[in-house]
């Protein structure tokens, strides 16, 4: 059963920083291309960021790039968002996923307080 458990997230002060966390089960993650997500409230789920197999090919949304960086780590199957100087409009459920997979987690809430 494939399964994601996003932590990490909470309330942080504009320009501050906070690292996302997501664990992943039930498939072969190191095969697996990986995004994160994020659903502000009354928008529609957004991508932001995507990760290749490997680790070393990165895409970000042009809303986070320069600022979110994605990274895992396949030993551990878990994968991580560093978010820096965020801002009120980040404030958000952060989602992770599986690009092959149409199963998501609970998510985490980031709430960045202006």
């Amino acid at each position: 059963q494939v399964k994601f458990v996003e932590s990490g997230g909470g309330l942080v002060q504009v320009g501050g920083s906070l690292r996302l966390s997501c664990t992943a089960s039930g498939f072969i993650f190191g095969a697996a291309v990986l995004k994160w997500y994020r659903q502000a409230p009354g928008k529609e789920r957004e991508f932001i960021a995507r990760i290749d197999a490997t680790g070393r090919r990165k895409d970000y949304a042009d809303s986070v790039k320069g600022r979110f960086i994605f990274s895992r780590d396949n030993s551990k199957n878990t994968a991580s968002l560093q978010m820096n100087d965020l801002k009120p409009e980040d404030t958000a459920v952060y989602y992770c996923k599986a690009d092959r997979y149409n199963t998501w987690g609970q998510g985490t809430q980031v709430t960045v307080d202006s």
